[in-house]
């Protein structure tokens, strides 16, 4: 009999390191979405929309296999709170894109949203939720965008910045969600959410 076993139904190094420092055995099997936000979509319900459509894509591509399986998707948004409403900012497709985020980004208290959804395998039954961190980033000074952008940190990363690496030089504090959930995956919830889905 094939033990139970957990998936991770992402591509990202971070969650997966997040996931081993909690001590789960997992396997990777990243699941392919159209991450496209809806009009007027507010950031909370983003992620957590992303989140379960990355988990029930992780759990429609498992091969048949004997034992439960818990599929584990998530999704990071970071939102910018401005006068005409949320401005969403995902992965920049280049350096300028980045750029500009990251100038967007200079001296304000913006909202990281990830959400988090598992998916029971066997009966596609799905337990999910979201968690907010509200980040104060410092003034960046034109050279330092250059210079960041120039290192390549911001490739890949909601919001074109690692706080988990260097970027955390332009951070002045949290509020509310953790270090963890800026990274890409707030670890208790997910936690929280594998119990109550009867995961080992």
């Amino acid at each position: 009999m094939q033990s139970a076993s957990i998936v991770l139904a992402s591509a990202s190094p971070r969650r997966s390191e997040l996931l081993r420092r909690a001590g789960v055995v997992f396997e990777v099997r990243p699941a392919n979405v159209d991450e496209r936000l809806a009009p007027d979509e507010a950031p909370l319900e983003a992620a957590l929309r992303l989140a379960t459509l990355k988990a029930r894509a992780g759990r429609d591509a498992l091969p048949p296999a004997v034992g439960e399986r818990w599929v584990v998707g998530a999704d990071t948004i970071v939102a910018l709170n401005q006068a005409g409403g949320w401005r969403m900012l995902g992965k920049a497709v280049d350096e300028l894109e980045a750029a500009a985020m990251l100038s967007a980004l200079s001296g304000t208290r913006h909202l990281v949203a990830t959400g988090v959804c598992v998916v029971r395998a066997s009966d596609g039954r799905h337990w999910s939720a979201v968690e907010r961190t509200w980040v104060r980033m410092r003034d960046i000074e034109p050279q330092e965008v250059r210079d960041y952008v120039a290192s390549g940190e911001w490739r890949d990363k909601a919001g074109a910045y690692a706080i988990q690496e260097s970027a955390d030089r332009f951070v002045l504090g949290l509020d509310e969600g953790g270090f963890d959930n800026v990274v890409g995956l707030p670890v208790e919830l997910t936690l929280r959410l594998l119990r109550e889905a009867g995961a080992p």
